[in-house]
């Protein structure tokens, strides 16, 4: 009866929201760092799949009315964008070459990582992609003749990582700009930097928008070129 109750998919869609929210309770009653809601709602999640004995497969089924609603919630993420649009013309110029340079460095910095340390060809290349959106990074590496699967575990790792330790580092090197600290955050991790900005204000949430979307372009164009080059 209690197996029924706990694989039945509107409960299994509660307790992912209300995993998320509780860490967005503890992190705003703690402060710490770690409480990362997103990081949270996954160990909560994993730790009641195993103790219950619900399998993923049965979780995943009500994971598809989340999924749908993922859809417009991107498309809002245009709302504080065109907010911010009037200053975003007019730095549109050091944003175009920031979003660049963070595109090309963190592409050549991985490679260039993961070549020293004695990595694979294959692994090399489904690492390439690691800052951009899921569904980009996973068809850029099939491009390149990388892994998905690798990639998208990586995409979802370097977010976590990002998202919990992003404000913390910048802070540490004295990067003080909203505009920056968004940018920087939309560059390096992607949706979850995105979602981790929104909750600090507005310009932060629209710059990370912006720098996701910017990244995301670049990444796609140059990827293919640069492993090439220096792979």
């Amino acid at each position: 009866m209690m197996h029924q109750y706990f694989s039945n998919e509107f409960f299994l869609i509660a307790l992912t929201f209300g995993s998320y929210f509780l860490g967005k309770l503890l992190r705003r009653r703690t402060g710490w760092v770690i409480m990362n809601p997103i990081l949270v709602a996954i160990a909560v999640v994993i730790t009641f799949l195993e103790l219950s004995g619900v399998s993923y497969e049965t979780y995943n089924a009500g994971g598809h009315m989340i999924e749908f609603w993922l859809r417009p919630a991107v498309v809002a993420l245009g709302v504080p964008l065109y907010m911010q649009l009037e200053k975003i013309k007019k730095d549109l110029m050091p944003i175009l070459l920031s979003e660049l340079a963070g595109c090309v460095v963190g592409i050549i910095s991985v490679v260039f990582i993961a070549k020293k340390m004695g990595a694979t060809k294959e692994v090399i290349l489904s690492l390439a992609s690691k800052s951009v959106t899921t569904p980009i990074a996973m068809e850029v590496t099939k491009a390149v003749g990388g892994i998905p699967s690798l990639t998208a575990a990586v995409v979802v790792s370097v977010g976590l990582l990002c998202a919990v330790c992003g404000y913390k580092t910048m802070g540490f090197a004295h990067v003080r700009s909203p505009k920056a600290q968004g940018l920087s955050m939309g560059t390096a991790a992607h949706a979850l930097g995105t979602a981790t900005s929104m909750d600090v204000s507005n310009v932060h949430g629209a710059y990370a928008s912006l720098g996701l979307t910017l990244n995301g372009i670049f990444t796609s164009l140059f990827t293919p070129t640069l492993v090439a080059i220096i792979s």
